[in-house]
C-alpha cells in the first residue's frame, strides 16, 4: 500500500492510497472512528448549595440545565490528548485510582449572567491542559446562578462511546480515470457546465480534466454529453480519502496512530495462524 498526502492541516486530511482494496481501506476508516484513544470528560461532581464570592455576594450553584444534560454536554468538548503520555485506568501504574497519567482533572466556576464557554474550564495542575477550542457554548446562566463542577477526564475510544471519537467525516472514494476522446468531443462545453466540481476546463482549441480528483463520479459529464467523448472510470486499487479531527488529536497524529494499530493487529493475526501449525 502506497499513501500520498494531498492535504494535512492539524484537524484535516486529504490522501490519495494506491495498492489497496475496499477492504483494506474500510479496515483503516472503521480503525480512525472506533481505535483512536482520546481523552474526554467521564465523571462529573456539581457542588450543591451557596456560594459567596469575595465582595459577600451569594451565588447559587445552579444552572438551567439539568445536570444529566450539562455533564453530557462537557463530555463532548474535545480535550487535548498526547497519546505518547496517558494511559488507560486500566493498564496505569495506580490502577484505576486516578492519577495524572491516567486522568486530567478540570473546575468550572462562573457566576451569572454570563454564557459560560469550554475555555471556562480549567485544568488543575498543568495548563497545557487547557481547552484549546475554548468557544463552545455549554450553557447560559442567569443572575444569582454560578455552578462549581469538577470533572474528570480518562482515556477511551470511540468503539465505547462517541464522546471518545476522534475522527469524523472519515470517508473514501473510488480514484476516478477521466477520459476525452479529442475526436469525438464537439467542443460544446456542456461537461465544464454541467459538472458540480469544476473538474473540467475548456478554451477554443480544447477540453481538458483540470481536477480528476475533485470529481465526485456522479457521472453528469457521460450523460449530459451527447458525442459520449467523456468517459468515467473507477481504479478498485487506488482510493481519496478524506478525514478531520475533533482538534484532540492532529490529524498526523491520528493516522499514525491508525496505521500502527493495524500492523500490530495484522501481526497477531499472522502470528496466531502460524501457531496453529
Amino acid at each position: 500500500m502506497k499513501m500520498e498526502v494531498r492535504t494535512l492541516t492539524e484537524t484535516k486530511a486529504l490522501l490519495v492510497v494506491s495498492e489497496a482494496s475496499p477492504a483494506i481501506m474500510n479496515s483503516l476508516r472503521q480503525t480512525l472512528i472506533a481505535d483512536i484513544p482520546k481523552m474526554a470528560i467521564e465523571e462529573v461532581e456539581f457542588h450543591l448549595g451557596p456560594i459567596r464570592d469575595q465582595d459577600g455576594k451569594e451565588y447559587e450553584s445552579i444552572s438551567p440545565l439539568f445536570d444529566e444534560i450539562l455533564s453530557h454536554r462537557l463530555g463532548q468538548v474535545p480535550i487535548p490528548t498526547d497519546l505518547d503520555f496517558f494511559s488507560f485506568q486500566d493498564d496505569c501504574e495506580c490502577e484505576g485510582e486516578g492519577c495524572p497519567k491516567c486522568s486530567i482533572m478540570y473546575t468550572l466556576n462562573k457566576k451569572g449572567p454570563c454564557t459560560v464557554y469550554s475555555g471556562d474550564l480549567e485544568p488543575v495542575g498543568d495548563s497545557s491542559l487547557k481547552i484549546t477550542d475554548d468557544l463552545i457554548p455549554l450553557v447560559k446562566l442567569s443572575e444569582g446562578q454560578a455552578p462549581l463542577i469538577y470533572a474528570t477526564a480518562v482515556l477511551g475510544t470511540g468503539r465505547t462511546h462517541s464522546k471518545w471519537q476522534v475522527c469524523h467525516g472519515v470517508g473514501f472514494k473510488y480514484y476516478p480515470t477521466i477520459k476525452i476522446n479529442k475526436k469525438k468531443c464537439d467542443l460544446s462545453g456542456v461537461c465544464v457546465k454541467r459538472c458540480p466540481r469544476d473538474v473540467f476546463t475548456m478554451d477554443d482549441k480544447k477540453t481538458e480534466v483540470a481536477d480528476p480528483e475533485a470529481c465526485t463520479l456522479c457521472m453528469t459529464c457521460v450523460d449530459e454529453c451527447e458525442t459520449k467523448a467523456v468517459t468515467v472510470e473507477t481504479d478498485d486499487t487506488k482510493f481519496i480519502m478524506t478525514f478531520e479531527t475533533d482538534g484532540s488529536i492532529s490529524a498526523k497524529r491520528a493516522l499514525q496512530y491508525a496505521l500502527d494499530l493495524l500492523d500490530s493487529k495484522a501481526n497477531e493475526f499472522r502470528d496466531g495462524v502460524s501457531s496453529l501449525g
